[in-house]
């Protein structure tokens, strides 16, 4: 089971990114996926849930910004980023479980992150 994080890099502020989160060795038809980030020296923070069946939650220092989706035939859960802040500036993590408890807590499998840098 893995999940690898990709599609980070460097944005101005106001600009967009989409981040990709692909599973291989399983099939994230049946997982709720989560988007986490987490800045230097601040906590991790769950920003973005979709469930099986595409049902959405955001943090509300996202909301309104950033939307997660899922493609099943990719394999994939995007997070597509809009009008980014320097605030948005962070490592960004997937994780997914099949119960979505697990994923909100955190303990679902994990991929490696990948940097967003915003500049202002």
């Amino acid at each position: 089971v893995q999940l690898q994080a990709s599609g980070g890099g460097l944005a101005q502020a106001g600009g967009s990114l989409r981040l990709s989160c692909v599973a291989s060795g399983f099939t994230l038809d049946n997982y709720a996926v989560a988007w986490f980030r987490q800045a230097p020296g601040k906590q991790r923070e769950r920003i973005a849930v979709i469930n099986k069946f595409g049902s959405t939650n955001y943090s509300d220092s996202v909301k309104g910004r950033f939307t997660i989706s899922r493609d099943n035939d990719e394999n994939t859960v995007y997070l597509q980023m809009t009008s980014l802040k320097s605030e948005d500036a962070a490592i960004y993590y997937c994780t997914a479980a099949p119960n979505p408890f697990d994923v909100l807590k955190g303990t679902g499998s994990w991929g490696r992150g990948t940097q967003v840098t915003v500049s202002s």
